[in-house]
C-alpha cells in the first residue's frame, strides 16, 4: 500500500504532501480542480514518460515521492533480479530536471523506466473506463483463471522449466545453424588443418634453419675463410698462437718486478686461452663442414614452405601458425562431434517438453473446472450492479505451442442481455459495462490473491442510484483487504469511504495552486451534501449527507 505521498511543482502543484492508510479512500473535487493532475503525478511514479511542460515552474527540478508498504507483496525475488536493496518499506522517488533529463531512484538507488515500470505495476493499479479493456487481454483472462484454481506453485514450477526449455530450443537451434555452417566449411578446414600439420611446425626453428640456408649457400667461401682463419692462428713461425705464447713467457719474466707486468701477463695469458679456444672452434666447424647440395635443397623447400604458410594466413611468425592449427583442429573435431550434440540437446529438450506437457495439462484441468465458478460469481455481482442477464462463455482450447502460461488458448465471449449474440468483451460490453465487470472480477481476485493497491478513476461514470450504492459497496468489501482508492463525483460512493480527500484549487495573486486536503467528519457531511445539491447547501441536502454516512 501507498502510505505517503509528495509532489513538488508539477502541473498547478506547487508542493503537496499527503499521508494515506489502509482502507476505502475517496478523492472528490470540482471538474477541472486537479484530480486528473493528481493521477498524472502518481504515474511519473509508476514509469510514465515525463513531460516537461507539466512542470509548475520550468526554473525548479520536477519531483514526486511515495513512500509504498511492500511487506506482503513477495516482491524480493524481483528486487534481488533487478540489482534493487529491498525495504519493507520503499521509497521511489522521481525527478525531471529543468533541462528535461528524468531521474528515477528506488530506495535511492538509480533506475530506468523500464524497472519502475515492472516494479510500479505490482504496487498500484489504476483504472478507467478506458483503461478496463486490459480485461480483454489473455493474459489476464488466464491469470484470473489461475488465481480462482490456486495455480500459483503449479504455474511457477512450469514458468521455471519453461524458460529452461527456451534457452534448449534456441541453443539446439543455434546448434542445427553451427552445422549447417560448418558442413560448407569443415573440407576447407580439414586442407587447411592438415597443411599445416604436415609442416610439423613445433620443431621448426625459422631463426636456425635461415642460418643453416645462409651457410650453405656460401659453403666454399665459407671453408676458405676458415681455412685462412686457422692458418693465421697456428702458422709454425708467424701464427697467433705462437706469437702469444711468447709474449705471455716475456711477461712472465717480467712479473716479479712490477705489478703493471703481472697485469700484463695474466692479460696475455687470457688472450692465448681465447686464441685457442677459438682456434679449437674453427677446426671443429671446418670438420663439420661439407658441400651438401641435398640439405641445401631440403632447407630452402622448409623456408619455401613455411614462408608460404605465412603469407597465406596473414601472419609474422610461427607461433601464430600454430595457433591457427590449433584453432583449426578445435573446429574439426567439433564438426565431427557437433552430430552428438545436437542429439543429446534434443534428448533433453524431448524431455524438457513432457515435463511441460504434464505441468500444461494439470494448468488446463484446473482452469476447465473454475470455469463454471468464475462464470457464477461473475453472474451474481453484476446482477447486483444493474446487469441481471449478463453471461459469459468461456472456451479453454489446449495447444501444440507452449507459451508463458502453459498450452491454453482463452475465448472469452460476453452478452448483456438474453437472446443477444456472445462476443468479444469489446465489442459486446459498453464503457459502462466494462467498468462494472472490471468492479466484479477484482471483488472476486480479492478473495484469492494479494492484489496492489487499487485506484478507481470515475470508474462510476454513467451509473446512478442504486447501482452506484452497490458499487460503493464491492469497493468498500474490497478494502477490507487491500489499500482502494476512488475518485468520484457520486455521493453515494463518497459517503462509504473510510477517508474522504478533496482536491481544489485556489487563487493566490496571479497564480492558481491546485490543493489536496483529508475532511474532517464535519468537513465531509458539506462535501457530501455539496455532492448532492449544489454549492447552495440546502437543510434536506445536510440531512441526506448525514444518513448516507451513517
Amino acid at each position: 500500500m501507498i502510505n505517503k505521498l509528495t509532489i513538488k511543482n508539477y502541473a498547478l502543484i506547487e508542493e503537496l504532501q499527503m499521508d494515506f492508510n489502509n482502507g476505502l479512500s475517496i478523492i472528490t473535487g470540482e471538474t477541472g480542480a486537479g484530480k486528473s493532475i493528481l493521477l498524472g503525478g502518481l504515474s511519473l511514479i509508476l514509469g510514465k514518460r515525463a513531460d516537461l511542460t507539466a512542470m509548475n515552474d520550468s526554473s525548479k527540478k520536477c519531483v514526486i515521492e511515495a513512500t509504498f508498504d511492500i511487506a506482503n507483496y513477495n516482491l524480493k525475488s524481483l528486487f534481488k533480479d533487478n540489482d534493487l536493496d529491498y525495504d519493507a518499506e520503499t521509497i521511489i522517488r522521481r525527478e525531471i530536471l529543468p533541462s528535461g533529463k528524468s531521474r528515477a531512484f528506488v530506495n535511492d538507488s538509480p533506475v530506468n523506466l523500464n524497472i519502475l515500470s515492472l516494479l510500479g505495476v505490482q504496487l498500484i493499479d489504476i483504472h478507467s473506463q478506458h483503461q478496463t479493456l486490459q480485461i480483454t487481454n489473455v493474459d489476464m483472462q488466464l491469470d484470473i483463471l489461475d488465481a480462482l484454481a490456486n495455480n500459483k506453485v503449479t504455474l511457477l514450477e512450469y514458468q521455471e522449466k519453461f524458460v529452461v526449455y527456451k534457452k534448449t530450443k534456441a541453443f539446439l537451434e543455434e546448434l542445427k545453424a553451427q552445422k549447417n555452417q560448418a558442413l560448407k566449411d569443415h573440407d576447407y578446414n580439414v586442407f587447411l588443418w592438415n597443411e599445416l600439420e604436415e609442416a610439423q611446425l613445433l620443431s621448426v626453428d625459422l631463426s636456425a634453419l635461415e642460418d643453416e640456408q645462409a651457410t650453405l649457400s656460401n659453403i666454399e667461401f665459407v671453408l676458405e675463410e676458415l681455412k685462412l682463419a686457422n692458418a693465421l692462428l697456428n702458422e709454425e713461425q708467424l701464427g697467433i698462437l705462437e706469437n702469444l705464447s711468447r709474449l705471455k713467457a716475456s711477461f712472465y719474466k717480467l712479473a716479479d718486478i712490477s705489478k703493471i707486468y703481472t697485469a700484463l701477463y695474466e692479460r696475455a695469458s687470457s688472450s692465448l686461452i681465447e686464441m685457442d679456444d677459438m682456434s679449437s672452434e674453427i677446426i671443429e666447424v671446418q670438420e663439420s663442414l661439407e658441400l651438401n647440395p641435398k640439405r641445401l635443397e631440403q632447407v630452402n623447400a622448409t623456408l619455401q614452405l613455411i614462408n608460404n604458410l605465412l603469407l597465406k594466413h596473414g601472419v609474422s611468425d610461427v607461433d601464430a601458425l600454430i595457433m591457427i592449427q590449433n584453432t583449426l583442429h578445435e573446429k574439426v573435431e567439433s564438426f565431427e562431434t557437433i552430430d552428438d550434440d545436437i542429439v543429446q540437446k534434443e534428448r533433453d529438450l524431448e524431455m524438457q517438453m513432457e515435463k511441460l506437457n504434464a505441468l500444461a495439462t494439470l494448468l488446463h484441468r484446473s482452469r476447465v473446472e473454475v470455469v463454471p465458478v468464475f462464470i457464477a460469481q461473475m453472474a451474481a455481482i453484476l446482477k447486483d450492479l444493474g446487469m441481471p442477464n449478463a453471461d459469459f462463455k468461456i472456451a479453454l482450447d489446449f495447444q501444440e505451442n507452449y507459451n508463458s502460461k502453459g498450452k491454453d488458448s482463452i475465448d472469452l465471449l460476453f452478452r448483456a442481455n438474453k437472446g443477444s449474440s456472445f462476443l468479444p468483451l469489446q465489442k459486446a460490453a459498453s464503457g459502462g459495462e466494462l467498468s462494472r465487470i472490471m468492479l466484479s472480477i477484482k471483488s472476486i481476485l480479492a478473495h484469492y490473491i494479494k492484489l496492489p493497491t487499487i485506484m478507481f478513476d470515475e470508474i462510476d461514470t454513467g451509473v446512478s442510484g442504486e447501482i452506484s450504492t452497490k458499487m460503493a459497496t464491492i469497493m468498500h468489501q474490497l478494502s477490507r483487504s487491500m489499500q482502494v482508492f476512488s475518485i468520484t463525483h457520486l455521493p453515494q460512493i463518497a459517503a462509504k469511504g473510510d477517508h474522504h480527500f478533496k482536491v481544489y484549487k485556489k487563487d493566490t495573486n496571479d497564480k492558481t495552486a491546485t490543493h489536496l486536503i483529508k475532511l474532517n467528519d464535519e468537513d465531509r457531511i458539506v462535501e457530501i451534501a455539496q455532492m448532492l445539491g449544489g454549492e447552495k447547501i440546502s437543510t434536506s441536502a445536510i440531512a441526506h449527507a448525514k444518513q448516507l454516512l451513517n
